[in-house]
């Protein structure tokens, strides 16, 4: 039998309390907890993981930057990217880090091609691509066989701070977002890419 799979829409929230809340949950989870996924934005931020190098923060454009508890490097989230949290029970769905890890790059391959982006994985730079710029970008944390933190998708953003870092330690490495790859008049909402990822990571995760 499939375990069950709750979503939330949280909308624009801070990052931090959204972070304890994350940690707070999964603390508290027990076997029969239902795993969810949080779909939700950020003010402006970036996040540096566990193993993040301060260096690749290349200079300070007055915005916070906060270290924190997933893998990978520095990365920023603001307004326009959806992001998506996975509080799963990896035992339960008998998925490896390395599957989950695939299953959440498919989710987001697919979605890209139902608007005529065509998106591939990159050796050895977990995340989404497009010809090269990273339009997606995953860090994830796994305790007790139980994993948060999730991934990013530039959708219709501000890409400019991106220029102050080294996108997840990767000097010189271009991002980019759906709404450059569609065009403004063609680029969804960032409703209609959630409704539409739920669906991806729900299809890969069953």
């Amino acid at each position: 039998m499939t375990p069950g799979l709750a979503v939330r829409n949280l909308g624009i929230v801070d990052y931090q309390p959204t972070w304890h809340a994350m940690q707070q949950f999964s603390a508290q989870r027990s076997i029969d907890t239902m795993d969810e996924i949080w779909l939700c934005q950020h003010p402006p931020i970036f996040t540096l993981g566990l193993a993040g190098k301060p260096e690749h923060l290349l200079r300070d454009i007055g915005l916070p930057i906060v270290k924190i508890d997933r893998g990978g490097q520095i990365t920023y989230h603001g307004p326009g990217q959806l992001i998506a949290y996975l509080m799963l029970d990896l035992k339960r769905r008998n998925l490896s880090v390395r599957a989950l890890v695939t299953r959440i790059e498919q989710a987001l391959i697919d979605l890209l091609a139902a608007h005529a982006i065509r998106a591939h994985r990159l050796a050895g730079a977990p995340g989404v691509y497009v010809q090269g710029a990273k339009i997606a970008a995953l860090g994830l944390r796994v305790k007790k066989g139980c994993c948060f933190h999730g991934l990013s998708l530039n959708v219709d953003m501000d890409l400019s701070p991106y220029s102050a870092i080294n996108p997840c330690g990767h000097a010189g490495m271009a991002v980019t977002q759906m709404r450059e790859l569609c065009g403004s008049a063609a680029c969804p909402t960032l409703d209609q890419v959630g409704r539409r990822l739920r669906g991806k990571l729900q299809e890969q995760l069953s």
